[in-house]
């Protein structure tokens, strides 16, 4: 049988495939640690729960709208004006089953063959492949360590050319944690709305900042750069409702319309029991976001601390989200290990902890680690990490 050129293109998820060989081994009873999960390890707010339960006492088990339900556009373009000081008409928001449809629906209503769309490097893994199945040329601009992998208009300039239809811009970033600061922001979306380049804003993290660092939404900055992005987001992350599949998109009626015409043809509407538990979640108070960041927070200093105690290990202070993204450069040196794909495959088989390299995310020589798993975990796995790799390069 002969597949088609567009999804030979693509590759599967090295994040899901990693998640999903710890999670088989662990059913074979062997104790394996996961750092590869990009899931918050707290369980969904009571009242979420509780109101999808009345959905579906009520009966709310029937198709709704390809967009949404009226009241979680509502609710969205509520949140949207409140807290990210956006104002969008529930017209221009569609729901979707999380950010990643909303960015395939998009990627598929703007981009066509030939059309390049600038991602900063490191990226989250799903990008790319979203922008050659649509057809598109993925352009990498890499950011840089010392900057804290915070993407620059200085960057983007670089990788623009007369192709060039749509950037990608992530903040708070997967996977490195960067929090690009506000100034920069506007440099950035003045830079595109100057020559019509669309904006695809992901801010799945905003709710997971540290240290006093805002999240600020690029749509947020004027008119103009309004005009030209599409704000992306879920539920997933800042609500611990990854397994919900509930997220959206908001931008120009034109794009978002196109949206829609995707969803009434593909998935036609998103589960109607957790859009009823979204509407609960964007409304009611969000206390528990408190503990769950002094959760976070800990961890991510315990664990920055630890792995800055390895050899050959560095590591900066993410200020968002709720990844490690250690440097392991030097411990790939000498003939140590191939790469950091190989340093991966040895973390699972010897010290029996799942984490991700880097260079699924365009940028060789790292790892990435999540702290969304109880400290516990973080202690033990760790300390697995640091004795196995002792082992290995004293030659035991």
């Amino acid at each position: 049988m002969k597949l088609t050129k567009r999804v030979l293109r693509m590759s599967p998820s090295p994040t899901m495939a990693i998640t999903s060989k710890a999670k088989e081994l662990r059913a074979k009873g062997i104790d394996v640690i996961g750092f590869g999960a990009g899931e918050p390890d707290f369980d969904t707010p009571y009242h979420i729960k509780e109101a999808a339960k009345e959905a579906i006492d009520m009966g709310f088990t029937k198709y709704t709208p390809p967009a949404g339900i009226p009241e979680l556009r509502r609710a969205v373009a509520d949140k949207l004006k409140d807290e990210n000081r956006i104002e969008y008409s529930p017209e221009e928001i569609v729901i979707t089953d999380g950010a990643k449809q909303a960015l395939f629906n998009l990627m598929m209503s703007v981009i066509e063959e030939g059309d390049e769309v600038v991602i900063p490097s490191p990226y989250w893994v799903t990008y790319p492949e979203q922008v050659k199945f649509a057809g598109g040329t993925p352009v990498f601009v890499e950011t840089e360590e010392i900057k804290g992998f915070a993407f620059t208009v200085e960057e983007l300039k670089k990788a623009v050319s007369s192709k060039t239809k749509l950037v990608i811009v992530c903040t708070p970033h997967n996977p490195t944690g960067a929090v690009i600061p506000k100034e920069e922001l506007l440099k950035i979306g003045e830079f595109c709305a100057e020559r019509g380049i669309l904006i695809a804003s992901d801010e799945c993290y905003e709710y997971l900042t540290y240290d006093g660092v805002k999240h600020t939404s690029i749509a947020s900055l004027s008119k103009e750069i309004k005009e030209i992005t599409i704000t992306i987001n879920a539920l997933s992350k800042g609500f611990s409702m990854t397994g919900w599949r509930v997220g959206y998109a908001a931008g120009p009626k034109e794009i978002i319309d196109a949206m829609i015409k995707i969803n009434s043809q593909s998935i036609s509407n998103v589960n109607s029991i957790a859009q009823k538990a979204a509407v609960a979640a964007l409304t009611k108070p969000k206390d528990f976001l408190k503990e769950w960041l002094e959760a976070f927070d800990e961890r991510r200093r315990y664990m920055v601390e630890k792995l800055n105690e390895i050899e050959g290990v560095s590591c900066l202070m993410p200020k968002g989200a709720f990844y490690a993204f250690p440097n392991v450069k030097e411990l790939l040196k000498e003939g140590n290990f191939k790469d950091d794909w190989e340093l991966a495959e040895f973390l699972l088989e010897e010290a029996k902890i799942a984490v991700v390299p880097g260079s699924a995310f365009g940028y060789p020589g790292y790892l990435r680690l999540s702290y969304a798993t109880s400290m516990e975990n973080i202690e033990e796995g760790l300390n697995r990490f640091k004795e196995a790799v002792e082992r290995r390069l004293n030659g035991s």
